[in-house]
């Protein structure tokens, strides 16, 4: 039987409707809750868990690089004893095991510059707390294991720290949900949505960053029982859709972000996901675990993208910002059930290998190898 530990997680909000990192938090760290004992420091909580909490309070309404160095200061502090493993997601020292979500600071401010650039990015102090708490977190240390999300955020964060840098790529995971035909009536029904419109689905805490625009204007080129729904809406995207899609309100529905999406997955007919720039891309992995057909931007755009294969278990999109491929591509989707048929049945298989259970296995094989280091050398 494997050993249990006391694991410390390191996290800015712990909570499903977070999104992001923080769903991932949640996600993996109910299962891990079942065999370990788990206490999670973060600012918000926001999940039912049976985990210790530890709440670092600071105010939302300081700047984010003097909210990271305060966390920082104190989740090294808390975790200066009492824990065999120190799981983090955030900039900062502390942490054994070092999860890394989003493309390096380090990468997007100094990669590429010159000298002069790269100077003057030091002589900001936000820019300057940033990069060295995201390089404490990159420095070798005993027993120490650095995590990207993808291979494409790995490239990334040798581009940026060399590629003498070990790191180890472990992609999050989805569970395969059995779906409730009377949670997708009723969604539905509240959408809006007849027996005879195709829904389409997006989930993303910043939808117009994740490819809002091009959706909409391919729902412009698509027949009228074509539907969106955009869960996650902001007032940034409402805006965008009253001042550059009026024609659409009757046909988009925004929702706010939510701890509850499965119900949205159920509902939906086709997910669609056409990112510019995301580490990995959770949500369309969700969508296939929901048993979705899902277009997704090729690997250049989204790490998940190099997971999937075109037309063998997702739709793949060349140009995620070209409307007209999308229109294509929902329209096949959707009109061509040999296609719907063999995109479900491919990415169900990729699904069970991404399991959380499994990602779960993979961190404690991490958690046991920095505890054996350190032991060894004491």
């Amino acid at each position: 039987m494997a050993e249990r530990l006391r694991i410390a997680l390191l996290v800015d909000r712990f909570g499903r409707r977070f999104g992001g990192a923080e769903a991932y938090g949640v996600n993996l760290f109910e299962v891990l809750a079942q065999r370990h004992d788990v206490t999670v420091i973060a600012n918000d909580f926001d999940h039912d868990l049976p985990v210790r909490e530890i709440r670092i309070r600071m105010s939302r309404r300081w700047p984010s690089w003097l909210r990271i160095w305060h966390f920082a200061r104190h989740a090294s502090a808390l975790t200066r004893s009492g824990f065999d493993i120190v799981h983090s997601h955030m900039d900062g020292p502390a942490g054994d095991i070092q999860v890394m979500h989003v493309n390096p600071y380090r990468y997007r401010r100094l990669f590429g510059r010159d000298a002069w650039h790269r100077m003057l990015a030091w002589m900001q102090l936000r820019n300057a707390v940033y990069l060295l708490l995201e390089g404490s977190r990159l420095k070798p240390r005993l027993g120490r294991h650095v995590v990207a999300v993808s291979s494409f955020l790995r490239d990334r964060l040798h581009a940026a720290y060399g590629p003498e840098v070990p790191i180890v790529v472990i992609p999050p995971g989805a569970d395969l949900v059995v779906p409730e035909p009377a949670v997708r009536a009723r969604l539905r029904s509240e959408l809006g949505w007849t027996p005879a419109d195709t829904g389409c689905l997006l989930v993303a805490r910043n939808p117009l960053r994740k490819g809002l625009a091009a959706v909409l204007r391919a729902l412009e080129q698509l027949p009228s029982h074509y539907r969106l729904a955009v869960v996650g809406a902001d007032s940034e995207t409402r805006v965008y859709l009253g001042a550059r899609h009026p024609g659409l309100a009757a046909r988009v529905t925004l929702v706010a972000a939510t701890a509850q999406v499965s119900p949205y997955y159920q509902a939906a007919d086709v997910y669609v996901h056409p990112t510019m720039n995301d580490t990995f891309g959770m949500a369309p992995l969700e969508a296939m675990a929901h048993g979705l057909p899902v277009m997704v931007s090729g690997p250049k755009y989204c790490g998940f993208g190099q997971y999937v294969t075109h037309k063998h278990d997702a739709w793949v999109l060349n140009d995620p910002q070209d409307a007209a491929e999308i229109t294509r591509g929902l329209l096949e989707i959707c009109s061509a059930p040999e296609v719907r048929a063999h995109l479900l049945r491919n990415s169900r298989e990729l699904v069970a290998t991404l399991s959380w259970p499994v990602v779960a296995e993979k961190y404690e094989a991490l958690y046991a190898a920095s505890l054996a280091a350190r032991r060894a050398a004491s």
